[in-house]
This record gives C-alpha cells, sequence and structure tokens, in this order.
C-alpha cells in the first residue's frame, strides 16, 4: 500500500472501531487508547488521521447521518407523489434505517448531543439537511401547504428525534411500527390547516 492507502485504511479501521465504541459504551467513555487498541493501530497512528476524538465523532456522526439521508431520499423518491405517499415514506425508512443498528440510533439520538458543543455545528449541519429534505420533497406537490413550512419542518424533526431517543434509552423499548404511526400521526395534524 502506498502511504496515502495506509492512511485512508487507518482512518476507516478507526471509523468502525468508533462507531461500535462511541455507542457502547459511548463518546465519554470511550478513550484514544481504547480506540487505537481496537482499530489496531498505535497512538502515533491515530494523531495521523484525526487531529482528536471528537474529529472522529464528527467522521463517524456525519456518515451516519449521510447514510440516512441517502436511505430517505430514495424512499422519497419512490413514493407516491402526494402529501400522505412522501411523509410515510420518508417517516417510515428513517425510523426502520435508523434503528436497523442501535449503535447508529444511539450515535445519531444519544452520543451526540452528549458530546456536547464540539458536535454542535455538525447537529446543526444534519437538522439542516433533514429540513432541506422535508420542504424539498413537499414543495411541487399539488396540496397545498403550510407557509411555515420551514419551522414545521424543523419541529417534525425535533419530535422524531425525541421519539428515536425514547426508543433508545427504553428498557421495554417501544414497537419500530407504533413510532412510525406516532410520527405520522404527529405530521399528518401539522399539515392540517
Amino acid at each position: 500500500m502506498t502511504a496515502a492507502e495506509r492512511v485512508a485504511d487507518r482512518r476507516e479501521r478507526l471509523i468502525t472501531a468508533a462507531y461500535g465504541l462511541f455507542a457502547n459504551p459511548g463518546f465519554h467513555a470511550t478513550t484514544i487508547e481504547r480506540l487505537c487498541s481496537t482499530a489496531h493501530i498505535s497512538n502515533r497512528a491515530f494523531y495521523e488521521c484525526f487531529a482528536g476524538r471528537e474529529e472522529l465523532m464528527r467522521a463517524v456522526y456525519e456518515r451516519c447521518v449521510d447514510d440516512t439521508l441517502n436511505a430517505v431520499g430514495a424512499a422519497i423518491e419512490d413514493a407516491p407523489p402526494t402529501l400522505e405517499g412522501r411523509i410515510v415514506a420518508g417517516i417510515t425508512e428513517y425510523v426502520r434505517f435508523v434503528t436497523l443498528d442501535v449503535r447508529r440510533a444511539r450515535i445519531m439520538h444519544l452520543e451526540v448531543r452528549r458530546a456536547g458543543d464540539v458536535l454542535s455545528g455538525s447537529r446543526q449541519k444534519a437538522v439542516a439537511g433533514f429540513t432541506h429534505m422535508i420542504e424539498s420533497s413537499l414543495k411541487g406537490l399539488q396540496e397545498e401547504l403550510p407557509a411555515e413550512l420551514h419551522l414545521l419542518a424543523l419541529a417534525l424533526i425535533g419530535a422524531l428525534t425525541e421519539l428515536l431517543i425514547e426508543w433508545v434509552l427504553s428498557d421495554d423499548r417501544p414497537e419500530k411500527d407504533l413510532l412510525v404511526a406516532t410520527a405520522v400521526h404527529v405530521f399528518r395534524r401539522s399539515f392540517q390547516n
């Protein structure tokens, strides 16, 4: 391997290790030494890839968000071109994809908050991405949309986020179908004039 390929390989191994460790035992409980041990690299090699744990957490979180945006975007694209069709498809795929791997759900909805201010910019960027997806997928429909679509989209993202935090933290997790039904209900009621 070339030097660049070795760095890319180490970076990917660190992201894979962090995906598991940042989900459990969590961001704050995971040391650089443990990350390096799990990824089978030296501490020095860590710093060739990332400036610190925060930068690694940002890379893991942004990958989770990008993968989720792609999955949800594809589901909305394949949905019927109606408000109902796009809302149901988007919510269903979001819940399905995020909960498919509890590590993704924990990183996106719990650990990103626990990481604190160092990830607030990445979190805001993710919220903006999902808000834009909602707005752009609904504009152009024949149906009448609320004038405050942007603020409504933000509020709906917050509601869905809290439902998934409940799912992550509960000992007796709510059924995924119930999460979808609840979020769809909130979305439907919000879009009624």
